[in-house]
């Protein structure tokens, strides 16, 4: 295991509710996170329509795996399985 932890990658739009919670709860984990705005950059939409097949913000990376949605991130810290993930470790 390294000590590096992964890079979390959120791709969000301005007025997006999840985005903000998403946010706030990778802050209250003392984590830091490199936000994509797809509202004001259109190659980065395409860009998360290519890796996700999905629409909908937030899209959330940890390292190269795709976590989801903001719900989904919260269903995986619930099960236990986000905190490995955050740390390097395979969920």
């Amino acid at each position: 295991m390294s000590d590096a932890s992964p890079l979390v990658t959120i791709y969000s739009t301005a007025i997006c509710p999840y985005c903000v919670a998403a946010k706030n709860f990778l802050k209250s984990k003392g984590l830091g996170w490199t936000e994509v705005r797809i509202d004001t950059d259109p190659a980065a939409r395409d860009t998360m329509l290519a890796r996700t097949r999905r629409t909908s913000v937030p899209q959330i990376f940890i390292g190269e795996t795709h976590v989801g949605g903001y719900d989904d991130m919260m269903a995986l810290h619930r099960a236990g399985k986000l905190e490995p993930l955050l740390a390097g470790s395979a969920a």
